[in-house]
C-alpha cells in the first residue's frame, strides 16, 4: 500500500514538472495526463481515496487544457468514485462537472445517466429536494433521448419524493401522466394499476373527497380493467372511510389489502398521514361537541 502510494506521488511529481516545463503543441498536457493517470491508478491500488480524487482531478484539467473535454468528463466521473468512498460533497461536485461537460458535447445519454446517479447520492443523504431535481434532470434528458423506460423510472422516482415532501399535486399529475403513455403499451400497461394506486394514495393525502371521487372515476376511464383490481377496491374504501371518518374501516381496508400485497414503506408512511388526519378531524369534532 504504502509503495503504491510512493509510485503516485512520484509519477504526480513528474506530471507537475511536465505542466511546468515547455510543451510543442499541447504535447506537454498529453504527456502530463498520461502521468497523471498513472499516478491515479497507483493512489487508487494503495486505497488512498483522497488522493486518487485529487489527481483525477488535474487529470481532467489537463484534458481540458487539450480541448479534450470527452476524456476530462471520464476524468471527473473516476474522481466522484473514488470520493464516493470518503465524501459525497467531492463526489456530487465531481460528478456535477462531468454532467456540464457532457451536455456541453452533446452527450445527453451519458449526462442523463449521471445526473439519474446524483439523484441517487442526494437520495442516500435523504436530500430529497435535491434529488428531485437530479432525478428530474435525468428524466428530461432520457426522455430527449427516446429512452422511455429510465425516463419512466426517474419521473417515479420524481413522483415519490415530491409527496414525501408534501407536494402532491405536483406526484399526481407525475403519476397520472406516466399512467397514460402506459396504457397503450403492451409491456407497461400491466403496472398502470400501481401507478394509479400511488396516485389515489396522493389524491387521499389531500383530503380532497370530491377530487377522490373524480379521480377514481378518471383512473376508471383511463384503465376499464382498474376497476376491477383490488387497487380500485382499496382506494374506494378507504376514500369512504375518510369521507365518513372512520377509522377502523380505514384500518381494516388497509389490513386486508396488505395480508395478500405487502405495503412498501413510501406507501404505509402516506397512508399514516391520512389516518392521522382523519383522527385529528374526529378529536376536532369531539372537542366542538
Amino acid at each position: 500500500m504504502a509503495d503504491q502510494t510512493a509510485r503516485g506521488e512520484d509519477f504526480e511529481k513528474k506530471a507537475e514538472k511536465k505542466l511546468a516545463g515547455w510543451g510543442i503543441f499541447g504535447s506537454k498536457y498529453d504527456d502530463a495526463a498520461d502521468l497523471f493517470d498513472k499516478a491515479a491508478n497507483c493512489f487508487k491500488l494503495g486505497k488512498n481515496w483522497d488522493k486518487a480524487g485529487s489527481v483525477y482531478i488535474k487529470l481532467a484539467n489537463c484534458h481540458l487544457k487539450s480541448d479534450s473535454k470527452h476524456e476530462a468528463a471520464s476524468a471527473y466521473v473516476d474522481a466522484a468514485n473514488c470520493y464516493k468512498k470518503i465524501s459525497v460533497q467531492d463526489a456530487a461536485q465531481s460528478l456535477n462537472q462531468a454532467v456540464n461537460l457532457f451536455l456541453e458535447i452533446g452527450r445527453l445519454n451519458m449526462a442523463a445517466r449521471y445526473c439519474k446517479e446524483l439523484g441517487e447520492i442526494y437520495e442516500q443523504e435523504q436530500n430529497l429536494e435535491k434529488a428531485m431535481d437530479y432525478f428530474e434532470r435525468a428524466a428530461d434528458l432520457f426522455q430527449s433521448e427516446e429512452v422511455t423506460t429510465s425516463a419512466n423510472q426517474c419521473k417515479q422516482k420524481v413522483a415519490q419524493f415530491a409527496a414525501q415532501l408534501e407536494q402532491y399535486p405536483k406526484a399526481i399529475e407525475i403519476y397520472e401522466v406516466i399512467a397514460r403513455h402506459s396504457i397503450n403499451n403492451a409491456l407497461l400497461k400491466y403496472g398502470v394499476k400501481g401507478i394509479l394506486l400511488n396516485a389515489g394514495i396522493c389524491q387521499l393525502c389531500k383530503a380532497d373527497v370530491v377530487a377522490i371521487s373524480n379521480a377514481l372515476e378518471r383512473y376508471q376511464e383511463l384503465d376499464p380493467t382498474f376497476s376491477g383490481t383490488r387497487e380500485f377496491k382499496l382506494l374506494s374504501e378507504l376514500a369512504e372511510a375518510m369521507d365518513e371518518g372512520d377509522i377502523a374501516k380505514f384500518t381494516n381496508a388497509l389490513q386486508e389489502y396488505d395480508s395478500m400485497t405487502r405495503l412498501d414503506p413510501w406507501k404505509t408512511t402516506l397512508l399514516l398521514r391520512v389516518k392521522n388526519a382523519i383522527k385529528a378531524k374526529e378529536e376536532e369534532e369531539d372537542d366542538l361537541t
